[in-house]
């Protein structure tokens, strides 16, 4: 299946209007800001690879499978990326704003996953809701959001 993922994300740009293509390179984009957001602190452990795992399976209709080979795949990129600017266009073309909100909250749970802001978990998910075009309130209304939910 990781064959098969990985032909999927390696469809060339003429053709990249199909939906399983573009499906793809949304899932990666995601989950390598998922990705990007746990390893912030410098700790990437079981528990925040279960809340993306969760995360990608709800927020894509996703099966766990592809998840885990999805995450496989996102992390090789977010190792060999020089930036942010390689993920943010992908939401940026695919996302409507709610979508955009949903996922900043999303990042949100996942920073609040081990119950603790990292200042370099809130700097991260504050710049991609910047390069994603999303208000700062509604940055900050996300994570209210998302810090209410974590502890109910």
């Amino acid at each position: 299946m990781l064959d098969a993922l990985k032909k999927i994300l390696s469809v060339k740009k003429e053709s990249q209007t199909s939906p399983s293509g573009n499906a793809g390179k949304v899932h990666l984009a995601a989950c390598a800001l998922f990705i990007e957001i746990a390893k912030a602190d410098s700790s990437f452990d079981q528990v925040e690879k279960e809340k993306i795992i969760s995360i990608m399976k709800k927020s894509f209709s996703l099966e766990q499978e592809y998840v885990h080979e999805l995450i496989e795949l996102a992390a090789d990129n977010v190792k060999r990326s020089i930036s942010l600017y390689e993920f943010t266009p992908v939401i940026n073309e695919n996302f409507t704003p709610e979508e955009k909100f949903a996922l900043l909250k999303d990042l949100w749970h996942l920073v609040y996953v081990d119950s603790t802001l990292d200042k370099y978990e809130e700097h991260l998910v504050k710049r991609i809701g910047n390069m994603i075009g999303v208000e700062y309130q509604d940055i900050v209304a996300a994570k209210l959001q998302a810090k209410a939910e974590n502890k109910s």
